[in-house]
């Protein structure tokens, strides 16, 4: 269980511990925040000889599913210095994500994992973010079995669940809300890969 924080004029709870939840109306604050644990994170695999790897999961043939690999691409367009899985070139999903495990782990002894993956949530939540430490649970929403993956974890909200069948909302979801969150994401990341 998180301790939560409010922070002044904003919507936002901040978890205590190592997690953050944030959207477009957040504020500088907490986007401060988010990139420097991400600068951290970046410095501290330097300092462990542990390369960082963005492994962005989803498939380009669903809007709701679409997030990972647009953020893939993104990051790959505007020359981050980390490798990167998962693009819309080169998705990495259910079918093929066992494969890119392995492909990463061989390639790098000891890499540092960072997952993004898009998710589901209440109503409210549509446009957050979510950064937490540990693994992400691809598929989850969906029922599928899938490897839990990432040292730690970008979860952006594309839509809500309701009484239809959870691969509906891949369909019904807004590729404004999916382009946002994939910018607000990426800039992110970029911001915090500067020296």
């Amino acid at each position: 269980m998180h301790t939560f924080r409010k922070y002044k004029n904003t919507h936002l709870q901040v978890p205590v511990k190592a997690s953050l939840h944030f959207n477009e109306q957040t504020g500088n604050e907490v986007m401060a925040l988010l990139i420097e644990k991400l600068k951290n994170i970046f410095l501290e695999a330097k300092q462990q000889q542990r390369e960082v790897v963005f492994l962005c999961i989803g498939s380009d043939r669903y809007i709701g599913d679409s997030l990972g690999p647009l953020i893939g691409s993104m990051m790959v367009e505007n020359g981050i210095s980390h490798p990167v899985y998962g693009t819309l070139e080169e998705p990495v999903h259910a079918f093929n994500l066992k494969i890119a495990l392995k492909d990463i782990y061989r390639k790098s002894e000891n890499p540092l994992l960072i997952s993004i993956d898009a998710s589901l949530g209440t109503k409210e939540q549509v446009g957050d973010v979510l950064f937490n430490e540990g693994p992400l649970v691809p598929g989850k929403a969906l029922e599928k079995m899938l490897p839990e993956v990432g040292d730690y974890h970008f979860q952006g909200i594309v839509n809500y669940l309701d009484p239809l069948p959870s691969s509906q909302f891949l369909n019904d979801t807004r590729l404004h809300t999916v382009m946002k969150l994939a910018k607000l994401i990426t800039q992110i990341i970029l911001d915090s890969d500067k020296e």
